[in-house]
């Protein structure tokens, strides 16, 4: 299915798109769930943006649990995945399609490190600033488990969500190297993986007294 500057697969990438997306130093990642806790929450959306504008949506079926071109592209090592807020993203793909992400670039982590003139680090914020782009966000509290019926409106608004991501990230890793905090935000990226595993296994609180 194929909507006016996106297309919207089921399940999982084709052959096509992988081996195109493969090509690619660096992909926008997010996802769309039923919540905000990954044993609970099922994942519904994967979207993802390659740096010429290529959006892809992949419709998440209920009681998946492969997506193996999704898979090989999300742990391929020469592609570096773009998130906003991939703490969370990468734990609901990993509980929901056992993909270990990898390596990963955080633009709301990125953004808390650059941009310490101000607190709003929401992705909504961080397009607007850099991007000179307002995201339309009103779809964002809605019903994304009926996946095959979607309205148009969601699916626009979930191809948004990392249509800007890759341009946002150089920005703000100029910014990162303006201000000599790139080695750290690096740091901080290779530390994700770790911090999922222990949110998964619901260990909180760990590095308190």
């Amino acid at each position: 299915m194929t909507l006016p500057d996106f297309q919207v697969c089921d399940r999982d990438i084709n052959e096509e798109t992988l081996s195109t997306y493969l090509h690619s130093d660096a992909l926008a990642v997010d996802t769309e769930t039923m919540g905000l806790i990954p044993h609970r929450d099922r994942l519904c959306l994967v979207q993802l943006c390659d740096r010429a504008g290529s959006v892809t949506v992949i419709r998440i079926i209920r009681g998946q649990t492969q997506a193996p071109n999704l898979q090989k592209l999300l742990e391929a090592s020469h592609v570096t995945k773009i998130f906003h807020f991939a703490r969370f993203d990468i734990a609901t793909l990993r509980h929901n399609l056992n993909i270990h992400v990898n390596p990963i670039f955080c633009t709301k982590i990125a953004s808390k490190l650059a941009r310490t003139y101000t607190n709003r680090h929401g992705l909504k914020d961080l397009i607007l600033e850099l991007e000179q782009t307002e995201l339309d966000k009103s779809a964002q509290s809605s019903d994304w488990g009926n996946a095959l019926h979607l309205t148009e409106a969601q699916l626009s608004y979930a191809a948004n969500d990392v249509r800007y991501l890759i341009s946002a990230r150089q920005k703000l890793i100029n910014m990162l190297k303006r201000e000599e905090r790139y080695e750290l935000a690096e740091q901080c990226f290779g530390c994700l993986s770790a911090i999922v595993t222990l949110d998964l296994m619901q260990f909180k609180d760990l590095f308190e007294h």
